[in-house]
């Protein structure tokens, strides 16, 4: 089965490696997913068949802030503000009162920010709403999809139903919290079941949604996190997981975790049937055998290292698949769709290649036969057609996504016919019909769903982006890849963007690392940040620093452990070649990131702060040992093996020792730390003891937190008020 739409809206790209499991920090967040179809430099590297999600762009105790009260602001400018914010719903420019500022909206804990201009958001305003469609599931029997996306003047991401090509989507759900992962029922498709969480916990519950009255019943129960994996194919019901949260552990942490695999009939819930007991918080379900007597799991135990099982479903006995119980080689391995005769089982895997390839392993003499060794690129997002005969995958080649099609018989690849340009979010056959969907985007606009009959070549538009009156996205300047040498001669890359030739002499530059750490900046839509390259003439570099995915195992792993710092050193190497860079100005930069990459914010801040104007912090890490002591009990164990186990004390020194609240001194430009305070990967107090500790050394610090929002900010009003203080923020670093 292929994986259930899981990002949300507006067309973000971001990628991150391995599925998006509750392990990573940086596992796509729900201000990722809500940014995959708004437009910014995010996107998934999950492995294909992922089904379910980080930030960038937009991703002792510290004492809790004050909430600031603006007392300058009167009732009228309070009402100014609102009207400010309505314009900007709108996408128009209106006239602005002079002296006229924004109110934060009171889930907005605001420090030391100074008032933000009405002005400010008006200029921004037709910046700030665009707004893509990504799929989500097909219709068992019609020719009609599930996508999510938000609609104009709404707060959040939700679901729609879009029934023939360019139809009018018809919304589903209007909730608060944002609705981004849903999948038909597979026999009639008369219901949907969706996930939500609240305020950004990501505390998932699933729902069953009706149809026929848009009834929503709750499947499960409120205390632990729950995710959607298959459906069966004859009895139609759900697998599904869960695992218990730390708010309901004695003294709030867990020593062991472990998930339950479950069957639930959404018809029935109360009769949910437990499968198996699964130690541990990295396990997936990818798909059910066809003849509904095995479901294949992935166990996520690092980037680089991860297996398939084998669960019969009536017995609930588990068997190792990959690599063999007895063997002892470590590579990533993942699950993927049976074969319709049941015979075989798709998997990708980089065992004896740098890269993950496709692979069909054979049951009857347990052979792994792989079939895309000839792309030296990661493959995923394997999808099969109904008849069996034809399988689709997405290729990532240097940070673009492309479409392979193959003979699903023969295993042999067959050219596949020529699409519009951008780079693939999704592929998925129609479950009874010939049509391919798949979704792109590129710098020219956010997430747009296509339909592809693979036999005649024809393509089919399904849905259209939305920009605000007066932008025309198709002018909007193409992306480079760049490379440059770092410290130990090795070569790094990343993604540039220019400001228009109008911008003359050097420009100042914005550097925004992607989280993960095994993530990657790819190619695709700058969402708001259009504004910076197009209105204030900021060039922006996504660099893919070592650890980053889709360049090898081997660079997947040159930041493990006690190799941390080397990562940092990549971007002083960057540093290093915007001096040489003709249309760049190295004494103008600042640097950005969000989660791991608001770790690497602040440890160029602290590393290199005499060559930057400025650093900005979003749901980053700032002390490795409380991270880890306070993140979710279900993520712990996974990030031990990326950043090192605290246990040891030689590697409890280390991570002290290079974390940058340990060298908090050492910052001496000015700060900005955003932060959700109902964050489960990177709890908020690893932001506010960062604030602290930096304002003991009398340096300016902007921070601004969301209480009602996780790992990242999903909600328009709080991202539109992010993003004017970043504005706000640049323009007194870099432009000043």
């Amino acid at each position: 089965m292929g994986s259930f739409g899981v990002f949300g809206v507006d067309g973000v790209k971001y990628r991150h490696a391995g599925r998006a499991l509750p392990c990573a920090c940086d596992e796509p967040s729900e201000a990722a997913r809500e940014l995959q179809a708004r437009g910014m430099n995010l996107r998934r590297r999950a492995p294909p068949f992922a089904t379910i999600g980080a930030l960038s762009h937009l991703n002792g105790a510290a004492t809790s802030p004050r909430r600031i009260r603006m007392r300058s602001l009167t009732l009228a400018a309070s009402m100014l503000a609102t009207v400010a914010a309505l314009t900007a719903a709108c996408s128009t420019t209106a006239p602005v009162t002079p002296g006229a500022v924004i109110a934060p909206n009171p889930n907005l804990v605001v420090q030391g920010i100074p008032p933000i201009p009405a002005s400010v958001a008006a200029e921004v305003a037709k910046y700030t709403d665009f707004r893509g469609h990504v799929f989500l599931d097909w219709h068992p029997l019609r020719r009609e999809m599930l996508v999510s996306h938000r609609p104009a003047g709404a707060s959040t991401t939700q679901l729609f139903r879009v029934a023939a090509p360019m139809a009018e989507p018809e919304q589903l759900t209007t909730t608060t919290d944002p609705v981004r992962v849903a999948s038909y029922e597979p026999s009639e498709g008369q219901y949907v079941v969706f996930a939500r969480s609240s305020g950004g916990d990501e505390a998932d519950k699933l729902y069953r949604l009706d149809l026929a009255d848009k009834r929503v019943t709750l499947l499960t129960d409120s205390n632990e996190r729950h995710s959607l994996e298959a459906w069966t194919h004859t009895t139609g019901q759900l697998i599904t997981l869960s695992v218990p949260l730390d708010r309901t552990a004695q003294g709030g942490s867990r020593a062991s975790i472990s998930q339950t695999l479950s069957l639930l009939d959404p018809l029935q819930p109360q009769a949910k049937r437990k499968l198996a007991e699964l130690p541990g918080g990295g396990w997936s379900a990818s798909s059910v055998s066809w003849d509904d007597q095995q479901i294949a799991l992935t166990r996520y135990l690092s980037a680089s290292e991860s297996q398939v099982w084998l669960l019969d479903i009536a017995s609930g006995r588990l068997t190792q698949l990959l690599p063999a119980a007895s063997s002892s080689d470590k590579a990533t391995h993942f699950s993927g769709d049976f074969t319709r005769d049941n015979a075989g089982l798709l998997v990708t895997s980089d065992r004896g290649s740098e890269f993950r390839e496709l692979m069909l392993y054979r049951f009857k003499d347990r052979q792994l036969v792989p079939f895309t060794r000839h792309i030296p690129w990661d493959v995923s997002g394997s999808s099969v057609n109904d008849a069996g005969t034809l399988l689709a995958a997405q290729a990532n080649v240097d940070g673009r996504d492309e479409l392979r099609l193959f003979d699903a018989r023969t295993l042999q690849e067959i050219k596949a016919p020529a699409l519009p340009a951008g780079s693939l979010g999704s592929t998925r056959f129609h479950t009874k019909l010939p049509d391919l969907e798949f979704s792109l985007n590129s710098t020219k606009g956010p997430s747009q769903i296509y339909a592809l009959d693979p036999a005649s070549g024809k393509i089919e538009q399904w849905t259209r982006s939305a920009a605000p009156a007066g932008v025309d996205m198709s002018s909007f300047a193409d992306e480079q890849v760049v490379r440059w040498k770092s410290f130990d001669g090795r070569t790094i890359s990343g993604i540039l963007n220019q400001p228009p030739a109008r911008f003359t002499g050097k420009r100042p530059v914005l550097i925004d690392i992607h989280g993960g750490p095994e993530g990657q900046a790819t190619l695709g839509f700058m969402g708001r940040y259009n504004y910076l390259l197009n209105e204030l003439g900021i060039a922006v570099i996504q660099p893919n620093v070592r650890g980053s995915a889709g360049y090898g195992k081997t660079f997947l792993s040159l930041d493990n452990g006690v190799k941390r710092e080397d990562s940092v050193k990549d971007i002083g190497a960057l540093l290093d070649w915007i001096a040489t860079q003709p249309a760049l100005d190295a004494s103008r930069v600042v640097v950005s990131g969000g989660s791991y990459g608001g770790y690497m914010s602040l440890a160029v801040a602290t590393t290199y702060s005499a060559r930057i104007a400025g650093s900005i912090d979003v749901v980053g890490i700032s002390n490795f040992l409380t991270f880890l002591q306070n993140t979710e009990s279900y993520r712990r164990d996974l990030r031990r093996v990326e950043y090192g186990d605290e246990r040891d004390p030689a590697m409890r020194e280390f991570l002290q020792r290079v974390s940058p609240l340990t060298n908090a001194a050492k910052i001496a430009k000015p700060l900005f730390v955003v932060q959700g305070k109902n964050d489960p990967r990177v709890p908020y107090t690893e932001a506010e003891q960062m604030v602290a500790k930096v304002r003991e050394g009398r340096q300016p610090v902007w921070y601004l937190r969301a209480e009602n929002e996780g790992h990242g900010f999903a909600r328009k009003e709080n991202a539109d008020f992010q993003f004017y203080a970043t504005v706000m923020f640049l323009r007194s670093t870099l432009l000043k």
